[in-house]
Formats: structure tokens, sequence, C-alpha cells
């Protein structure tokens, strides 16, 4: 990327605390306005995320960017582990995730915690597995929080990353493009507080490494058995790697 994404590009505030403060002005409408934009096929792909978690039986579970605590969640119903930590720099998501979980009564194996990924609050190798979905990009230092992530992550432990990518095929690519130039942000001014945020959305989206080129920045910070899998005809990609 020839230049920093921010939501607010006239702010001269760091991009980390222009995200947050972002999700903390959209907490309220997030979840509603992400199943109306991805049409609802987002649960579809973080099914899978938990899936492949789920396979490696882990006990405890790291969910970065968590927001307002979906993955977490599906975590907890979907595999035995007895720590989960859904971790956000935005307060706001964070109160919502709080209410979701609570709501459900999962309070005692579910904790969201403020944390910021490139400076995380756990030890070493602690973690069987880490998720991050739609929260790569948001971060300020992409090789920052990746190599963190692997410190907190045990040995042999899977990391997950469920993020927009850019499809290939010309016509799916060029709907693609309509949607994110043109109709998220329309849904953005329509239906949110904060137009520039689904405008930032939209642009550091299609901004973001994507397939080989995310695995081989995995694969720079010390991941291993690196994958990729597209999704829905490329809109999304599943990258995997481990410790």
């Amino acid at each position: 990327m020839s230049s920093v994404i921010k939501p607010y590009q006239d702010s001269d505030k760091s991009k980390k605390e222009q995200v947050s403060a972002m999700f903390d002005t959209i907490s309220q409408e997030y979840d509603g306005l992400n199943r109306m934009i991805t049409f609802g096929i987002d649960m579809s792909w973080r099914k899978k995320v938990i899936h492949l978690i789920a396979a490696t039986k882990p006990n405890k579970v790291l969910d970065i960017a968590s927001g307002t605590g979906d993955l977490a969640i599906m975590t907890a119903q979907k595999t035995d582990a007895q720590e989960i930590i859904g971790a956000d720099i935005s307060e706001g998501m964070l109160q919502v995730g709080k209410q979701k979980i609570q709501k459900l009564g999962l309070e005692n194996r579910i904790k969201m915690q403020w944390a910021d990924s490139e400076n995380l609050p756990f030890e070493d190798d602690y973690f069987d597995a880490i998720s991050v979905a739609f929260g790569v990009r948001n971060f300020e230092n992409l090789d920052k929080g990746l190599m963190e992530i692997r410190r907190v992550l045990k040995k042999g432990g899977l990391f997950i990353v469920l993020e927009t990518s850019v499809p290939t095929f010309p016509i799916i690519k060029q709907l693609y493009l309509l949607h994110s130039n043109y109709l998220l942000p329309i849904f953005g001014k329509l239906f949110s507080k904060d137009a520039k945020a689904y405008r930032y959305l939209s642009q550091s989206a299609k901004n973001f490494p994507y397939g080989k080129d995310f695995n081989n920045i995995l694969s720079k910070n010390g991941f291993i058995e690196v994958t990729n899998k597209p999704q829905t005809m490329g809109v999304a990609t599943i990258y995997t790697g481990r410790k």
C-alpha cells in the first residue's frame, strides 16, 4: 500500500486512535449493518473459522479485534474451550459484546477485554488458537501485530484470519467493486452515524494485501504451514498458519 488508510484523513490522530473512535461511534449499529452489507454471508465464513478452531480441541482461545464478540461466542458454543478472550481497542464494541454474552449466560467462559494487538497483555506461548475476523487490516503496524500474535500463541498452535479480498474472476470482481465503491458507502450514509467509517471500511478492504501476498506476510513474521482459502468466489479469504 502506498499510503496509510485511516478513517478520518483530516485528523492528526494515529490510525489506532481513529479506528478505536470510529468503532466506538458505530458500535450500536455494527451488527445489523454488517449483516446487511454482507447479505448475511459473513456468518457462513465465521462458521468455517470456528470449525477449524474446534478441530484443534483448544482450551485457551484468543479472538483479536473481537468487536461485539461474534467469534468468541461461537467459539464457546462450538468448542469445549474453557478460557476465551475477546480482545478489542474499542470500548463501545466491547460493551455491546458483554451485553450479548450476558444474555447468553456465557460470562464464565468468555471475557471481553480491552487490548492492543501490538502490545498484548498475555504471557508467551499461552493460547492454543488465535483468530482475527475482519480486523488485521485495521492494525496500525501489521508486522508488529502479527509478531505479538505469534508470541502469545503456543508452539504448534493455530492462527486463523478471516479477511476481505478482491475476486480475480472479471465479472465477480466488477460486482465486488460496485458493492465496495458505491453500495457500502451508501449504506453507511443512510443507516450509520458515521458515513466516513463505512467509506474507510470500503477503502481498507480494497487495498489490503490478499491471497499469496498476505501468505508471504504471515511467513515473513514466522508462521509456518500457511494456507489461504478464498470464500464466496474470492470476496473473502480464510488464512491459517501455525507457530
